[in-house]
């Protein structure tokens, strides 16, 4: 395929390592100093988005303009997600976003719904999320355990919310449970799930080792979501 990255930080370098190592061409690249007006989309068979929360939506939106595919990588722009949906559907457009494009995280992420479900008769237990990312991670919490904490709600009706706080446990109601950030140099990306009591501890955890699987998750997806129209997301990716 012929792939435009939009975005060239870290993230798009490695996504362009990997893509070429599967037999793609990389036809163009966004950054501060090329514009995504300045790509010629007619020969664009998917966009790759890993770029900033403040111009991700931007950016998503000039794809579908240019009726081109778009995986989008970058998190903190959900509050606009319903807006973006219409735009893509309206346009008949292609899009596939997700927090997390490691396979392994959506496969810890499948986990931890379902071990909700397992936990949430058990009134005796309290969970807790953390995550801990590298020092340049710009949004906090990150979108995955935004998501994981947004899971363990849909399956556990006795939690109404979630507080979040940086470095420290926030304190919490009864209807509630905390999800706490870490900020550490050279961390790729680690999520826990935890679950106390007096009795014992359950613990899930992903802790991803480099951002590669991220990078290699983002091109799957693009290759996935080639000649398809509609929304998606990595799960589809997963289950197919």
């Amino acid at each position: 395929m012929n792939i435009a990255l939009i975005g060239y930080g870290k993230m798009g370098k490695i996504v362009e390592e990997i893509a070429l190592s599967r037999n793609h061409t990389i036809i163009g690249k966004v950054n501060s100093s090329n514009h995504i007006e300045d790509l010629d989309f007619s020969k664009i068979d998917v966009a790759i988005e890993f770029s900033i929360p403040q111009l991700a939506v931007k950016h998503i939106e000039y794809c579908i303009s240019k009726n081109t595919p778009v995986v989008a990588g970058t998190t903190a722009w959900n509050d606009q997600l319903a807006y973006v949906k219409d735009i893509v559907l309206k346009a008949n457009g292609t899009l596939l976003h997700a927090s997390n494009f490691s396979v392994g995280v959506n496969i810890f992420s499948e986990i931890n719904q379902r071990l909700a479900q397992l936990m949430a008769p058990q009134k005796n237990y309290e969970v807790f999320v953390e995550e801990v990312h590298h020092l340049q991670k710009l949004d906090a919490p990150s979108g995955t355990a935004t998501s994981l904490a947004d899971d363990i709600l849909l399956n556990n009706e006795s939690l109404s919310s979630w507080l979040h706080q940086e470095n420290t446990e926030p304190i919490t109601n009864n209807n509630q449970f905390g999800v706490v950030s870490h900020r550490k140099e050279g961390v790729p990306g680690t999520h826990s799930i935890t679950y106390s009591s007096d009795i014992d501890t359950i613990e899930i955890t992903h802790t991803a080792h480099s951002r590669q699987g991220f990078a290699l998750g983002a091109v799957l997806a693009a290759e996935w979501v080639y000649n398809k129209k509609g929304i998606f997301t990595m799960k589809d990716v997963i289950k197919n």
